[in-house]
């Protein structure tokens, strides 16, 4: 299970529209695929996931930062690193998550599903809607500020 994570690990931290075929070699044919704005099943599907990522964001990278692997499972911690190509394409924005992976017999993922806050990650840091999203944080907090 090693050299599979291993290889995934690589395809990540080294995607491009150029690699998106090697999900083909990580991913079993009927993948299931979740994160907080997808959920789809089969490559083709994973595929146009990644492909509308490098559309609409400028120099998206994965950097794993943790593994944990146990049996046919893993587990990677992630930071997500790109730029909004209709905002600021300059402005390099992070997001922290993990990843939790279930493999098959021949070491292909069947199970992929991302776990992130999209409101602490993402909508807190656009200008209209992060006003809301930390004005919600704050009054649903039960800390004294």
């Amino acid at each position: 299970m090693a050299a599979a994570v291993r290889r995934i690990v690589h395809l990540y931290q080294g995607l491009t529209p150029d690699r998106l075929s090697e999900l083909e070699v990580c991913y079993a044919p009927d993948a299931h695929f979740k994160d907080p704005f997808n959920e789809v099943e089969g490559v083709a599907a994973i595929r146009g996931i990644f492909e509308h990522m490098f559309t609409a964001l400028h120099s998206p990278r994965f950097v794993i930062t943790q593994q944990i692997v146990q049996d046919q499972r893993a587990f990677l911690e992630w930071e997500f690193r790109f730029c909004i190509k209709r905002w600021k394409p300059d402005l390099e924005h992070c997001i922290r998550g993990a990843s939790a992976l279930s493999f098959d017999g021949q070491g292909r993922v069947t199970h992929h599903r991302d776990y992130w806050d999209a409101a602490e990650e993402l909508y807190e840091k656009l200008p209209m809607l992060g006003l809301l999203m930390r004005w919600l944080r704050r009054t649903m907090s039960t800390s004294e500020k």
